[in-house]
Formats: C-alpha cells, sequence, structure tokens
C-alpha cells in the first residue's frame, strides 16, 4: 500500500490548484507520489473500509439521457492512487475511459469523438509506460469490469470496486456496440452531495460489513477522503471554469443583438412627440381629477358614517334598549345560577331545622302520653285495692314511680311559678307541660346554634345585588320603568315569586310561627320590600289584570304556606294555647292577603286549613282522655282519682277552647263538627253527667258557653239554640232539676242565663216559670 500522502496546508493548497491539462508540470512532479495501480494479478475483492465508504459516499445519479452517468471517486478499489490530475495518473484515465466506453451505447452519435479521445489518450498512456511501473489493463480486463458493474447495477444498486479478471464473454464485443461512451466528463456534469434512499438490502450488507470489517474501516477512511476531497476540488474548479465560458460567449451575443446597426428606426418628429406627450398629460391629469373627486366624496362618507355612530351611541333609544336588555339578560342568568348553586345548601338546613323541632315536638308528645297511662294505670291499681279492701303497700314498678315523680316536680315548679305571678285562677290541667329538663334544652339550643350558624353562611360569598330582595326588585321595577310593555310581556311579575323563594325560605330558617313572640310576617324585611315593589307601580292603575298585584298572594302562597304547613303536621300540638294563638295570628294575615282575591280558589290555602283540621281532629283522638270513676271515689276532691280527673277535664276543655280560636280561619261546619260533634258531645258532657252536680259543674258549664263563637247565634230566629248544642241544653236542664232547692238558687238563676247566651228562649222561659224567677222574664224578652 502507497504511503499516505502529508495533510498540509500547502500540499492541499496545490493539489486544488492542479489542472488536468497533461501539460501541467505539477500533474507530472506529483506522480511519483501516488501509489502505482497493481497489476490484474494483484486485483482482489474490495476491503471492508472500501464497502464501507461506498455505503457513505454520496452516490451519483444518472443524468439526463445523453449526458452519462457521474459517479463518485470514491468507489474506486482502496489500492487506487488519487487522481492529481485528469491526464496525470494512470487509473484516472482508465476509470475516464472505461466510463466513457460503457456510457457510450446509449447515444451512437457522439460515441465516434469520444473514441478517438479515448485512444490518444491510451496511446499516450503507452509513451509515459516506460517512464513508470504502472501497468495499463488491455481490452478484455476494462470490458470485464465495465460489465460487472453493469450487473451490480441492476441487481444492489452500486457499483462494486472488484476489479477481479473474468473471462471474456461473447456478450462483450455486444455490449460494446450498445454502450457507447456517450457520458460527459466530470465538469459537466452537477455534483450531487447527498445521498440516495437506501434499499433495505443495501442497509443490512452495510450493518454486517461495519460489524465484521470495523478495524479495517478506520485504516482506510482517512485516506479515502483525501482522495475524495482533491477529485472534488479539481471537479469544481473545471465547472467554475466552464461556466464562466459559457456566460461569457451569451454575454457576447447579447451584447452584439443589443447594439445591432442595421435595426431601421422611424424617423423622429419633435410635433408627434409633443402631441403624445400632452394627450399622455391631458389623460393623466383627468385620472388625476376623478381620483380626487373619488377621494373626497370617500372622506366625506366616512364623516358621515362616523357622525352616525357617535349619534347612535349617544342618542339612539335602539343602542340603549339593547344595553338593557343585555344587561338584564345577564343579570338574571347570573342569579339563577347563583341560586340554583345555593339551592342544595338551603334544603340541607331548613331539613336540619325541621328534623331538629319535630324531634323536640314528639319527645314532649310521647312524654305526654307516657305519663298518662302511667298514671291511669296506677289508678286504676289503686281503685281495685281499694275494692277489695287488701291491706299492705301497692307495690309499683320503678318506671312508674320515676314517671310520677317527674309529673309531680313540674306540676309544683308550675305552682311555684303562677305563684310568683300572682296567677290564682288557674285550674289545673290547663297547663301545657312542655318543659324540657336542663340538659335537653342544652342540648336542643346548642344544636339550633349549629344550624343557625350555617344559615348565615349560605349567601356571605354573594354580592348584595344577588342576596338583597330590595335590589332585586329595584332592578325589575327600574324594568318597568322604562320598558313597561315589553315588562308586562314577559309576565315578569310571575317570576318574580319563584325568583325570590330562595332567598325568602333563608330568611324564614329561623321563623317558628308556633312561637308568641316570633316575629310576624308583616314585619318580615322581604314583606316591606315587596309591598313597596308593588305600591311603587303606577302603570298597574292603569291595567285591569297586572300580574304585579299578586306577587305578594304569589309568594305567601308558594313559600310561606308549604312552611306554615310543615309546622302544623309535624311540630304544632293543640292543646298549647301559646302555640295555637301565635299561629292563628299567622294565619290570619295568610288569609288577609288572599281576600283581595274572593274568587280565586287557592288550592295551597284550601290545603293549609285542611291539614289544621286535620290535626286538631287527631289531638282529639290521641290526646283526649277523662276517666270515669265510682262517686265514691271522686266525691273526695282531695283524692288521686277527683284529681286525676279534674285535670283531664279541664284538659280537655283547654282544647275545645284552643279549637275554638279558629273561628274565622276555619269555616263554621268544620269548627261546630270537631269542637261540637266530636270533642263535647263525646268526652266534656258524658264527664258533666257523671259528675255530682252542684256549682263545680254550672262552673264548667259557663266555661263551655264562653268558648262558643257568639256569630254562631246570631240568626236564630226561630228562638231555640244550633242542633250540636241540643245534648248541652238537656245537660243544662237537668243540672237546674238537681239544684232546684233554695241553697242553689243562683246556680239556676247562672243555668237560664247560659240557655239565654246560646239562644234556647224557649228553655230559658220554661225554667223561669217554674221556678218563679220573673225578674229574668225582661232578660228574656230583651234577647
Amino acid at each position: 500500500m502507497a504511503h499516505r500522502p502529508k495533510r498540509t496546508f500547502r500540499q492541499r493548497q496545490a493539489q486544488s490548484s492542479d489542472s488536468d491539462d497533461a501539460e501541467d508540470p505539477s500533474a507530472e512532479s506529483g506522480a511519483p507520489r501516488e501509489r502505482t495501480a497493481p497489476g490484474p494479478q494483484e486485483e482482489g475483492p474490495p476491503s471492508g473500509g472500501a464497502r464501507a465508504e461506498v455505503a457513505e459516499l454520496p452516490r451519483r445519479t444518472r443524468g439526463p439521457r445523453g449526458r452519462g452517468r457521474v459517479w463518485a471517486s470514491s468507489r474506486r478499489a482502496p489500492g487506487v492512487a488519487p487522481r492529481a490530475d485528469s491526464s496525470g495518473g494512470q487509473e484516472s484515465r482508465t476509470a475516464d475511459l472505461s466510463t466513457d466506453e460503457e456510457d457510450g451505447a446509449h447515444h451512437s452519435s457522439g460515441s465516434n469523438d469520444d473514441q478517438s479521445s479515448s485512444s490518444d489518450n491510451v496511446s499516450s498512456l503507452e509513451e509515459k509506460e516506460s517512464s513508470s511501473i504502472v501497468r495499463i489493463p488491455d481490452a478484455a480486463f476494462i470490458q470485464a469490469a465495465r460489465r460487472k458493474r453493469e450487473l451490480a447495477r441492476a441487481q444492489d444498486d452500486y457499483i462494486s470496486l472488484d476489479v477481479k479478471h473474468d473471462s471474456t464473454t461473447p456478450d462483450t464485443k455486444r455490449n460494446n456496440d450498445e454502450d457507447p461512451e456517450s457520458e460527459p466528463d466530470d465538469h459537466e456534469k452537477r455534483i450531487p452531495f447527498t445521498p440516495k434512499p437506501q434499499t433495505l438490502r443495501q442497509r443490512m450488507t452495510e450493518e454486517t460489513t461495519s460489524r465484521n470489517e470495523e478495524t479495517s474501516e478506520d485504516s482506510q477512511e482517512d485516506e479515502n477522503q483525501d482522495i475524495w476531497e482533491q477529485q472534488q476540488m479539481r471537479k469544481a474548479v473545471k465547472i467554475t471554469e466552464g461556466r464562466d465560458i459559457d456566460l461569457s460567449h451569451s454575454s457576447k451575443s447579447q451584447t452584439v443583438k443589443k447594439f445591432d446597426a442595421s435595426i431601421s428606426f422611424p424617423p423622429v418628429n419633435l410635433e408627434v412627440i409633443k402631441k403624445q406627450l400632452n394627450n399622455r398629460l391631458t389623460l393623466l391629469q383627468d385620472t388625476h381629477r376623478s381620483h380626487q373627486r373619488e377621494f373626497e366624496k370617500y372622506m366625506q362618507d366616512v364623516k358621515s358614517s362616523k357622525s352616525t355612530i357617535e349619534n347612535l351611541e349617544n342618542s339612539s333609544s335602539q343602542a340603549a334598549n339593547y344595553k338593557f336588555y343585555k344587561s338584564m339578560k345577564i343579570y338574571v342568568e347570573n342569579i339563577i345560577d347563583c341560586l340554583n348553586e345555593k339551592m342544595i345548601n338551603i334544603q340541607e338546613i331548613e331539613s336540619s331545622m325541621h328534623a331538629l323541632l319535630l324531634k323536640q315536638a314528639m319527645t314532649l308528645m310521647k312524654r305526654r302520653q307516657d305519663e298518662l297511662k302511667h298514671e291511669s294505670a296506677y289508678l286504676q291499681q289503686l281503685s281495685r285495692k281499694a275494692e277489695t279492701s287488701t291491706n299492705g303497700s301497692l307495690v309499683i314498678d320503678e318506671k312508674t314511680q320515676r314517671i310520677l315523680e317527674d309529673i309531680e316536680s313540674r306540676r309544683i315548679q308550675r305552682r311555684q311559678a303562677r305563684a310568683l305571678s300572682g296567677n290564682y285562677n288557674h285550674q289545673e290541667g290547663t297547663s301545657s307541660d312542655d318543659e324540657l329538663s336542663s340538659a335537653e334544652m342544652t342540648n336542643f339550643q346548642k344544636s339550633q346554634g349549629d344550624i343557625l350558624q350555617d344559615h348565615k353562611k349560605v349567601f356571605e360569598d354573594v354580592h348584595d345585588d344577588f342576596r338583597n330582595i330590595q335590589n332585586i326588585l329595584l332592578k325589575f321595577q327600574q324594568w318597568r320603568e322604562k320598558f313597561p310593555d315589553s315588562y308586562y310581556d314577559a309576565f315578569i311579575g310571575l317570576c318574580i315569586p319563584k325568583l325570590l323563594n330562595p332567598l325568602i325560605r333563608v330568611q324564614l330558617l329561623d321563623w317558628n310561627p308556633l312561637k308568641l313572640d316570633s316575629i310576624g310576617l308583616k314585619q318580615m324585611p322581604w314583606f316591606t320590600c315587596i309591598e313597596e315593589f308593588m305600591d311603587n307601580n303606577v302603570e298597574d292603575a292603569k291595567r285591569d289584570t297586572s300580574s304585579d298585584k299578586k306577587i305578594l298572594s304569589s309568594v305567601i302562597n308558594k313559600t310561606v304556606i308549604p312552611r306554615l304547613k310543615d309546622f302544623v303536621e309535624c311540630i304544632w300540638d293543640p292543646l298549647s294555647t301559646s302555640q295555637t294563638t301565635s299561629l292563628i295570628n299567622h294565619c290570619r294575615v295568610i288569609l288577609e292577603e288572599h281576600s283581595t282575591y274572593e274568587n280565586e280558589v287557592n288550592k295551597s290555602q284550601q290545603d293549609l286549613l285542611k291539614s289544621i283540621a286535620s290535626r286538631m281532629k287527631k289531638a282529639i283522638e290521641d290526646d283526649v282522655f277523662i276517666p270515669l270513676y265510682p262517686k265514691s271515689a271522686v266525691e273526695n276532691e282531695t283524692s288521686p282519682h277527683s284529681k286525676f280527673q279534674e285535670r283531664q277535664f279541664w284538659s280537655a276543655l283547654k282544647l275545645f277552647r284552643n279549637i275554638l280560636l279558629w273561628n274565622g280561619v276555619l269555616s263554621d261546619n268544620t269548627l261546630q263538627e270537631l269542637g261540637l260533634g266530636k270533642l263535647l258531645n263525646r268526652y266534656l258532657i258524658i264527664a258533666l253527667l257523671n259528675a255530682i252536680p252542684g256549682p263545680d259543674v254550672v262552673k264548667k258549664c259557663n266555661q263551655i258557653v264562653v268558648c262558643l263563637p257568639e256569630k254562631w247565634f246570631e240568626n236564630c230566629a226561630t228562638r231555640t239554640s244550633i242542633p250540636q248544642l241540643e245534648n248541652f241544653i238537656q245537660l243544662l236542664l237537668q243540672s237546674a232539676h238537681k239544684l232546684s232547692g233554695d241553697e242553689f238558687r243562683n246556680e239556676v238563676k247562672e243555668i237560664i242565663l247560659i240557655l239565654v247566651k246560646i239562644k234556647a228562649l224557649h228553655q230559658a222561659e220554661s225554667l223561669t216559670e217554674e221556678y218563679h224567677l220573673d225578674h229574668l222574664k225582661s232578660l228574656i224578652k230583651e234577647v
């Protein structure tokens, strides 16, 4: 192998400046430095480094037909010396010759000249062979190499550098004729510096070769790179010179053509030129004036458009309307989203408060019923013991004993409280008995405080415009004042109650209509805000049917009445006078608001009244119990039987009074059915008939008559009372007959007055005549 040339700047500069001219002395001086080409007997398969170099170097692409193929010089065998000059080295001449002969088969027209130049090159090569040791391959060797390259192109898409001697085939001559030397020299071809896409077979071959011949590849890489760089530099010089020659020829031809004196021009006339210039000037001036007019027109349009926009933005009602409606739309969407998000929390807090109050009410009701059952059982045991006249103490279980002690302790506390307040006319049994222990009261207040604390946090993160009812109504009031037609066409009066429902429910969370100290509906902030909103509606006076007139009624109907109904059905105790009185006051306010629309049938209102009647009926059936004991057991007023019976009678009479307090709210038929039919005739009259006649019976009858509404007796034209009081009138007559003695004369007079109050005038007159009470006749006549 030849020694690698020294990589110096001077040597590269000299090589890059070499030319391919055979007469260049530098090429000849550099020839001895190059390695001599090996003979045919030294040819062998290319090394691994050469194969790798073949894969890495850019492949040559075939040019247009007639131009031939340009392939890279790096495809030669590794032993080939670098070409210092296009005509200086034997191997370079051999490769060029082979290429020319190979491509000559495509274009036979230019093959003769190329072959003649090839023969000249061969002859010059033979002349110099004597001075060098290089052996020139014969024609058979060249044909075999060319044939092998053709086969390699067809199969592997690359040109092998293997130049082994193969036997000459009969097709050699035919290939010479079919493949004339038609490819141009290297300086006439564009050098591609990008590789072609490789096939899968090529990539597999490269990977396998690189693994097996990794050692030899490193040693040959630098040398082949130097060879390739030198060749590319010489080719670049050739191409640049060729382009310069072509440019010079083309410029000269253009120059000659441009300044061709043989071309004749028409004669020049100044008048014609002046006339054409004037016409051109006139045309340009007219065009300029038209453009000027168009520009002025456009500017005027722009000013007019700007002024129109300003006028529309400042004074246009349509723009103002659009802005207002847009703002209202956004506002309504936002408040609806806010309320929908908060609705879950409101329902949870409502449920918690309702469950807490229900638990307390059920505790009191169950305690009262248990105490009544245990006390009644205890008295029955006493009665059986008295009947059998057995000696010894009565055996009572611990639970009954504890309950009786609790009952007595609460009664003592109530007596002490009445004594301090100066109330000495109180009857045993009329107390509500709704006291809770200190522990129960503490737990209740703690739970209620936690719920109210959560209630305050519901709208703490909401702006006042979306949680304040007054601000919300103010928005709609502005709409009603500015655009009343669209306001009423949108039926906003029907939408406001539903919109305000969550906000009002939040304000009603801590409202207990069963407490006397609870705030009234008319004093609530939302009630006053809605009233002001309705009063400020001037347009409603001109409209016969306005939805704004029913806003308050609709709010009460959809929000307040359902909450009242829950209290009535689950929490209200009809035996409690304070709860009943407070509930009646709130119900009267509701009825007053609905009284304006007498012709309107309100389903929610009717449902509320039905629930009230149903709850009182249930109380009569579950809570009224008046035991009947032998007269021997109740003759002594201090006996346990007498006290228990008295307490139960006054408790039933209290319920009777509470039922008749609903006069004016419930219908007369409902009250008469509940108070007179179910309670008076079934329980109270039976207890009075079994009682010992005397002043106490008259007192109880007088208390019953006091509870009766006076309007029931205003239209008694027949001088008889209402039918439901017939049993009560008979009770009064029997009591009068039993008290006919002189010692009970005042009680008889009291009975006659009771008959007069209930309009039983015939019965009163008969008693007056029977007992010679003439001074009472005048009183009867006045009635």
